[in-house]
């Protein structure tokens, strides 16, 4: 299996750190693109052009990824990631779309910060701070929820921290939410995470 994946890509760094706690690097190789480029062979495997995208050796591919994390939970080995019994696995998936979330606003934000002045919609980039905002005081006050086993809840929580730290460092997110800011620092220093964190 091949994935195409960014280094700076959230999404990509959810996946990479999925396939490490999974123990699946030896299965799945790492190709890096730069999914503006637009190159033809990740439209090959995502035609929405977009990091990651998980290609089959038969040349089905998958992409999104939830649902790339969904298939390497059945396809790989190791210990299970996403729980089967419904109450914790809502709780998961929980966790995993308020980090989505966050990944989806700090991007749009870089995406808004590129346009030329007159361009730039202010309001936009406050209503995606403030979502931003609120999201990590809703994990702030569920930090707790996030001890224990690693799950996919928690790698898609440290992904977004993690871009936070990588692209918004004005935010000054970890004095508003010191306990998150606490438990991340913890988790940033797995292996899983140190493996794939950002270029410096």
């Amino acid at each position: 299996m091949k994935l195409y994946c960014s280094h700076t890509s959230p999404y990509a760094r959810k996946v990479r750190v999925f396939i490490r706690e999974k123990d699946g690097t030896a299965r799945v190789t790492e190709e890096t693109v730069a999914a503006m480029e637009d190159p033809a062979s990740l439209h090959a495997a995502n035609p929405l052009g977009k990091v990651p995208a998980l290609v089959m050796p038969d040349g089905t591919s998958w992409f999104d990824s939830p649902l790339i994390c969904e298939f390497l939970e059945g396809a790989l080995e190791g210990p299970s990631l996403i729980p089967s019994a419904p109450v914790q696995r809502l709780r998961t998936l929980r966790q995993q779309a308020l980090a989505d979330g966050i990944m989806d606003a700090a991007v749009s934000i870089i995406f808004e910060q590129n346009r030329k002045d007159a361009e730039r919609s202010a309001t936009w980039l406050g209503r995606w701070e403030r979502a931003i905002l609120r999201s990590l005081a809703v994990l702030e006050n569920e930090v707790t929820d996030l001890d224990g086993p690693v799950d996919l809840g928690v790698i898609s929580v440290g992904a977004a921290l993690g871009y936070l730290d990588f692209r918004h460092g004005a935010l000054n997110w970890q004095e508003k939410y010191p306990e998150l800011a606490g438990w991340w620092r913890d988790m940033a220093k797995r292996p899983s995470f140190a493996d794939t964190a950002p270029p410096a």
